[in-house]
């Protein structure tokens, strides 16, 4: 099978491209570029949920027994005024 001849190439031809393949090669970094931006600002995102996250468990942990702190005081107060009932007139307490 005979070989057809190359037909000659204009340089102009060859420069476009050369210049589509330098365009293509600058957008692939221009796009990669962006999607690191994406990929890392994801995973700020991520770090900053996660944060609120657990803050969020530990607050919800420190106020689950706020509810009691009422009792609490109701129950100091009572222990206070019983402690008082029993103090002698001098300020000592009584003997057992």
């Amino acid at each position: 099978m005979a070989r057809r001849p190359r037909p000659a190439l204009d340089p102009a031809d060859v420069k476009r491209w050369r210049l589509s393949l330098i365009a293509g090669f600058v957008v692939a970094l221009v796009v990669w570029a962006l999607l690191e931006a994406l990929r890392r600002a994801a995973i700020d995102v991520d770090t900053a949920v996660q944060d609120v996250w657990t803050a969020g468990k530990r607050l919800a942990q420190n106020t689950q027994t706020a509810h009691l702190l009422n009792g609490t005081r109701a129950g100091g107060v009572a222990l206070l005024e019983e402690l008082e009932h029993h103090r002698e007139p001098s300020g000592e307490p009584k003997p057992s």
